[in-house]
C-alpha cells in the first residue's frame, strides 16, 4: 500500500529503540527521510545505519536529550522543515502516590508533556504554511485506563492528551492531523524493565509477571514494534486527512469501552 508520503520529512524522537524505533523504520519503508532522536549517541547512530542500508532513505540523527531547551534546539536545527512530527519519551517512573512530590511531577511534564508541546509549537506553524503535516504523539493506555501505580505518567499523558484535543482542531483546517497513539503492552525494554521490577517486588520471575499480564490483553500477546510502528505510518499517511484529534489505542484489546 502507497501511503503517499515518499520524499516527506519526519522527526521521531526516541527512536533508536521500542516504540519509537518501530515508528522510524515503518515511516522509512515509506519513503520518508528521518531524522532520529534519542540520547544514547552510538545505539542511535547504528539503527540509523541499518535503516539506511535497507531503506534507502536520508538519515540524520541527533543524540540529544528532548526535554532540555538545548537538546531541542539541537533537535530543531535539523529538524527544520518536517513534515511529519512522532513526539515520543520514555515514561517517568511507577510508584505510589506517597512516593512524588512537585520535582517529581515537574520532571513527569517536562519529558511527557512541555517538550512534545514544544515540538508541535516549533514545527506545525510550518506544516501550516506548507498546507500538510502529520503528528503522532505516543501516549499510553494509561490515558483511557489510568494505572495507579504509574500516577506521573498518568497525569503528565492526560495534559498532553487535553492540549492536543483542543489544538487538533484549531490546525485541521490547514492540512495539519494531530492524533495520539496509545501504546498497551508491549515487547520493548521498558516493558521487560517493568516486568522485572515487579517480579523482584514479588519474589517470582520476569517470565510469570509477563505471563499472568499476557492473561488481560485478549490477543493473548504482547505487541511487537513492527505493528506499532505500522500503524504509526498510516497515521502519517495520505489517508489519514480525516482523523483529527483522536486516541488510537493499539492495546490487544485490553481496554474493554464502547467509545
Amino acid at each position: 500500500m502507497d501511503l503517499g508520503i515518499k520524499g516527506k520529512k519526519a522527526l521521531v524522537c526516541a527512536s533508536s529503540k521500542g516504540l519509537g524505533l518501530g515508528c522510524a523504520r515503518a515511516l522509512a519503508e515509506a519513503g520518508v527521510d528521518l531524522v532520529m532522536n534519542a540520547r544514547g549517541a552510538e545505539l542511535l547512530e547504528a539503527e540509523a545505519q541499518k535503516i539506511r542500508d535497507e531503506f534507502g532513505v536520508a538519515v540524520v540523527t541527533v543524540a540529544a536529550d528532548v526535554t532540555t531547551e538545548e537538546g531541542r534546539a539541537a533537535i530543531l536545527k535539523e529538524a527544520e522543515g518536517a513534515d511529519i512530527l512522532v513526539n515520543n519519551a520514555g515514561g517517568p517512573p511507577a510508584g505510589m502516590w506517597t512516593d512524588w512530590d512537585r520535582d517529581d511531577f515537574i520532571s513527569a511534564l517536562d519529558s511527557n508533556m512541555l517538550a512534545p508541546i514544544a515540538l508541535i509549537k516549533a514545527l506545525v506553524p510550518g506544516m501550516m504554511e506548507r498546507g500538510w503535516g502529520r503528528v503522532v504523539n505516543i501516549t499510553s493506555v494509561a490515558v483511557k485506563s489510568p494505572l495507579g501505580h504509574l500516577g506521573l505518567s498518568n497525569s503528565a499523558r492526560a495534559g498532553l492528551t487535553g492540549y492536543v484535543a483542543g489544538t487538533s482542531r484549531q490546525i485541521a483546517a490547514s492540512g495539519v492531523v494531530m492524533n495520539n497513539l496509545l501504546p498497551g503492552f508491549h515487547a520493548t525494554d521498558r516493558m521487560t524493565g517493568m516486568d522485572k521490577t515487579l517480579a523482584d517486588s514479588r519474589g517470582t520471575t520476569p517470565e510469570e509477571v509477563t505471563a499472568e499480564r499476557v492473561k488481560s490483553v485478549p490477543a493473548g500477546r504482547y505487541g511487537t514494534i513492527e505493528e506499532f510502528g505500522a500503524t504509526c505510518a498510516f497515521m502519517c499517511s495520505q489517508y489519514a486527512g480525516f482523523m483529527v484529534g483522536q486516541n488510537v489505542l493499539l492495546d490487544g484489546g485490553q481496554f474493554n469501552s464502547t467509545f
